[in-house]
């Protein structure tokens, strides 16, 4: 059962940058993939993008291209995503995830919230 947890979240300005991490129980150099959602207020999950284990990014979400990008430090088993340049509309729950052995494992969230 693989563990994951959540941090960086807040609230900031329009335009203002935040770093979300990801702390795994699992190696991250190990996991087929690892990747972000994010949940909006009234709305379902969407996925944001993810990295594969060969390290090729897939976006799932056009609008943050250019705004957010994923990093992983395999020694600490983390995985990062920074979001730049912010808008109200990234206002949600983010959540990270990893794809191991065939099933997939969720943090438990954490609130970004960006004002006007």
């Amino acid at each position: 059962q693989a563990h994951l947890k959540e941090s960086g979240g807040g609230l900031v300005r329009a335009g203002e940058s935040l770093r979300l991490a990801c702390a795994t129980s699992e190696f991250t150099s190990a996991v087929y993939a690892l990747g972000w959602y994010r949940q909006a207020p009234g709305k379902g999950r969407e996925g944001l993008l993810c990295v594969s284990a060969r390290g090729d990014t897939r976006y799932y979400d056009d609008s943050v291209k250019g705004r957010f990008t994923m990093s992983r430090d395999d020694a600490e088993n983390t995985v990062y995503l920074q979001m730049n340049n912010l808008k109200p509309e990234d206002t949600a729950v983010y959540y990270c995830y990893i794809y191991l052995a065939g099933t997939y494992y969720w943090g438990r969230g954490t609130q970004v919230t960006v004002s006007s």
